[in-house]
């Protein structure tokens, strides 16, 4: 038996604000869209043109409270070909919520909380 990754999820309050987010920060574009039958949650995918992982974006319909992301302990990871552009482009954007220089490493936030960790490709 042989299991592989497919895809993470993220719960969001505003679907469009966070696929713009994912577009404009990452180059994530949307592959797949599920729309409930009865209206009640979309499920959007995005991927990153490079590999098979997909990030799954919930936007439940009646949600309207932020979700409860604890301390923020788990998160997503992407590496990056050019660390320093990256790291400019995301400053100007204003979405670096912390850095950990001593590992080589920073965290842009999304629209609804959650972090993503931005990695340089190993050389």
């Amino acid at each position: 038996m042989k299991f592989v990754f497919d895809h993470n999820n993220f719960n969001v309050l505003n679907l469009e604000k966070s696929i713009a987010f994912y577009k404009e920060a990452l180059g994530f574009e949307e592959i797949r869209r599920y729309n409930a039958p009865d209206g009640s949650f979309i499920l959007s995918f995005l991927g990153d043109k490079e590999t098979n992982h997909k990030l799954e974006l919930t936007c439940l319909k009646d949600r309207k409270e932020p979700y409860n992301l604890g301390e923020n302990e788990f998160h997503l990871a992407v590496k990056v070909d050019n660390f320093d552009e990256a790291y400019e482009y995301h400053k100007k954007m204003g979405c670096i919520c912390y850095e950990n220089k001593p590992m080589g490493i920073y965290f842009i936030i999304d629209p609804d909380g959650y972090w993503i960790e931005i990695v340089p490709c190993k050389k």
